[in-house]
């Protein structure tokens, strides 16, 4: 029988759903899956982009800890591709591989002033309180009035974070450099900036209400934005998403906090909505001073044009969180403009000629952009896998594809590769931390000593 010897570049959950998608499909021949990740521990976004305090991830780890944990997928964890392994390599010991790196830079927001001191990517500040450890363990938070420009779920994570107590977030797996940080903060007012308005917001349900949940924090919404047009109360009308959001926001406009007129809390999170950025000031040190914002309002067909008239904000720190966007990878066909792999239903294509690439493939955000939920990356994995059974005849045909050829590779390479086995040892220790405070886990930051944990080292 045949067999499929394939690669796997990202072990999100893009990556470790296409794994299983492929085990489970009904095939003529024989699969072996190599997971490679970057990152000495796997799940990627999970781990790494979702707010610490989102207890539904949970439900989504142990998923995918169950597939990995069944024993027919191999991880190679810190091993990073373009430096420790190449498409060459991969080509000499695999029949195809699936990009499944996802997409972790922040999008850019072209307006005047937006690369101030205290102006941030809101990905590199979520990378930060989520303990990736490539980037650094200090974080800046001295101002009062912090901004946030975005209407998406990260917005209103990064948003939640910044104004909730860090007391509060102590059950969770925040990591200890981050509690002090946060504990030290002294934000009174966090903006939530949005060009459109509250029924075409692009957060969901269960994010906006978490807001309303924090302790000490006040609500703030303004009168002036609830003037519905038809097509945001047919939009209510016809969406639950949008009805649910739009009866939370209600409740919020009969806060005694509503308008800023003030509630009892100590921290307020505000929600701008037709607010388009404009500019961003500084002071005379080229930090961060105030936003400056056009009112807007909607266009009649669900967009949204500018009034003329401009408004400015006072603040300390801005954070952008307009998206994300994937990074390139070498030897691999890559489109600048929407930072994804050229692909056609997940087969790659070449960017000069359009042609399929055979052996190539990509899933998740990497292919399709960022947007969608973790639900929506099960659908997208099973189209790749279905090109990629239907393209046995296309498969590179490997030179050396001998499960023992890949760790011999790396050993030879000195590359410090961790397995599942060593994931495994790093989630307990870090479980273990956890236990002596009543906390769930504390995470393990610093790369190297993940990867000596790992390593049984």
């Amino acid at each position: 029988m045949t067999k499929l010897r394939l690669a796997i570049v990202g072990a999100g959950p893009a990556g470790i759903y296409a794994a299983d998608i492929l085990l489970k499909t009904e095939r003529a021949f024989e699969v072996s899956i190599d997971l490679f990740e970057h990152l000495p521990a796997p799940y990627g976004l999970v781990r790494y982009g979702v707010a610490p305090d989102h207890p539904r991830i949970k439900g989504v780890v142990n998923a995918l800890r169950d597939v990995l944990d069944r024993g027919d997928i191999r991880f190679f964890g810190n091993v990073r591709f373009g430096e420790d392994i190449s498409l060459d390599d991969l080509k000499k010991h695999y029949n195809a591989v699936i990009f499944a790196t996802g997409a972790v830079r922040d999008a850019d927001l072209d307006i005047p002033g937006i690369d101030a001191e205290e102006s941030y990517g809101a990905a590199d500040f979520v990378s930060w309180y989520d303990g990736h450890p490539d980037v650094p363990r200090t974080w800046s938070l001295t101002a009062e009035h912090v901004g946030m420009i975005g209407n998406g779920n990260v917005a209103l994570d990064a948003a939640r974070i910044l104004a909730k107590h860090a007391d509060d977030l102590l059950p969770t797996e925040i990591p200890d450099n981050v509690y002090r940080v946060l504990k030290d903060s002294p934000v009174t007012d966090v903006h939530v900036f949005g060009r459109r308005g509250p029924a075409q917001v692009k957060f969901t349900p269960l994010e906006l209400r978490e807001l309303g949940e924090l302790n000490d924090v006040d609500m703030v919404v303004y009168e002036e934005d609830f003037d519905y047009d038809e097509a945001s109360l047919a939009a209510i009308a016809s969406n639950k998403q949008v009805k649910v959001i739009d009866r939370v926001l209600q409740k919020w406009r009969e806060l005694p906090s509503a308008d800023g007129a003030g509630g009892e809390a100590s921290r307020r999170l505000h929600l701008h909505f037709w607010a388009r950025p404009v500019e961003v000031r500084t002071d005379d040190e080229g930090r961060v001073a105030s936003l400056v914002y056009e009112r807007t309002q909607a266009d009649g067909s669900g967009g949204v044009v500018g009034t003329g008239e401009m408004r400015e904000v006072p603040l300390g720190q801005l954070y952008r969180a307009i998206g994300y966007f994937g990074s390139p990878l070498p030897g691999v066909p890559f489109d600048d403009q929407h930072g994804v792999i050229p692909n056609r239903e997940g087969q790659v294509l070449s960017e000069d000629s359009n042609d399929i690439v055979p052996g190539l493939y990509a899933t998740g955000w990497i292919k399709r952009g960022p947007v969608g939920l973790i639900g929506h990356t099960k659908s997208d994995a099973m189209e790749t896998i279905s090109h990629l059974v239907n393209d046995q005849g296309s498969w590179w045909q490997p030179e050396d594809p001998s499960e023992e050829a890949i760790p011999a590779l790396l050993a030879g390479r000195g590359v410090a590769w961790t397995d599942l086995e060593g994931w495994h040892r790093l989630d307990a220790h870090e479980l273990s931390l956890g236990e002596p405070h009543d906390r769930e886990r504390i995470k393990v930051v610093p790369r190297d000593e993940m990867v000596r944990i790992s390593r049984g080292e």
